[in-house]
């Protein structure tokens, strides 16, 4: 068995384990923390099919991540204020049930990718950068000015969505279906990186010439995998506020789109679990400096620095070596 799938096994059943023994401890604070790292690992997931597979440098994914939270929070605060949202071409009160809501965000986060993909794609390098930093804040000032849904204060959900044969307001069940949630990201995007498209993504970003000349056209893998990781992310960000139960324009923020790509270079670029490890990372940092000092991102800073010049593969990098595997 190779290292890094013995170190991803590993991950996976801490993921199962630690919140079931915190929970029979009576600790639900560390099950809906655990719950929050699963969720922006899922994020971090969509992110490193864009930048790890494909090359593609997006600081920019909070906007996708936005729309989802707005999704949710469209769709069920209209429900919850018995607010139609639609009353024509037919009667849509709204939703409040986690598979829709979830669908929708899915569709709504891929259309978002595809329409951003389709312009700031055709640049490259910095370029690329700079104009899907420049989408994401387009969105978070629209969100600020949008007063129907509460502008900068934020739009409050009263209760969180349901999910058939759960009740999400139990910690450990919602945490039950968001990790079933992440094992099932996690999956699509092994399969996507062993497949063909995998394969023609990966030679794009090594070498977009090589790729044309054998008659592939690499803006439209690179766009394809854009959208998926838009798709995804959006999802991601309709499942972090349910589970705050409240959505803001902070959530369209360039800093979002940076604690994003936290998760990534952290855990390991292009590795499979390397965003979940890199949250995990992230967010036990966040707990434990966070309550010693508010300016404990100095200590983050040192972290990323010491990944970039010493363990460039991250902490996965450091326990299961620098070979990229998608085991």
């Amino acid at each position: 068995m190779r290292r890094e799938t013995f170190v991803n096994i590993a991950a996976l059943a801490a993921l199962f384990v630690l919140p079931i023994w915190a929970n029979a401890a009576g600790e639900t604070y560390w099950v809906t923390l655990t719950t929050k790292v699963v969720i922006l690992a899922i994020a971090g997931v969509g992110l490193n099919l864009a930048l790890g597979l494909g090359g593609l440098v997006s600081f920019g994914h909070a906007a996708f991540f936005g729309v989802g939270g707005y999704v949710m929070g469209i769709l069920a605060s209209h429900l919850q204020d018995y607010v139609p949202l639609l009353t024509w071409p037919f009667l849509f009160e709204g939703s409040n049930q986690m598979p829709v809501i979830w669908l929708v965000a899915l569709v709504f986060g891929a259309l978002t990718a595809l329409l951003i993909g389709l312009l700031s794609l055709r640049t490259s390098g910095v370029y690329f950068i700079m104009i899907t930093l420049a989408f994401g804040q387009m969105l978070f000032y629209f969100a600020i000015s949008w007063p129907a849904y509460g502008g900068e204060d934020g739009l409050s959900i009263y209760v969180r969505n349901e999910f058939p044969g759960l009740n999400t307001l139990v910690p450990i069940e919602f945490y039950g279906l968001c990790l079933t949630v992440l094992v099932a990201v996690l999956f699509v995007v092994w399969r996507i990186s062993l497949s063909s498209f995998g394969l023609a993504l990966g030679a794009a970003r090594q070498n977009a010439e090589r790729l044309q000349a054998v008659g592939i056209e690499p803006f439209r893998i690179r766009l394809t995998a854009f959208v998926i990781s838009g798709a995804i992310t959006a999802l991601a960000g309709a499942m972090y506020a349910d589970l705050n139960r409240f959505v803001s324009p902070n959530m369209f923020s360039w800093q979002t789109s940076g604690e994003i790509m936290v998760f990534v270079i952290l855990g390991g670029v292009g590795r499979l679990f390397g965003p979940v490890l890199g949250a995990a990372l992230f967010i036990l940092m966040e707990h434990i400096l966070g309550g010693m000092s508010e300016f404990w991102h100095i200590y983050l800073g040192f972290v990323l620095l010491g990944v970039v010049l010493f363990a460039r593969g991250g902490l996965m990098g450091l326990l299961a070596g620098r070979e990229v595997s998608h085991d």
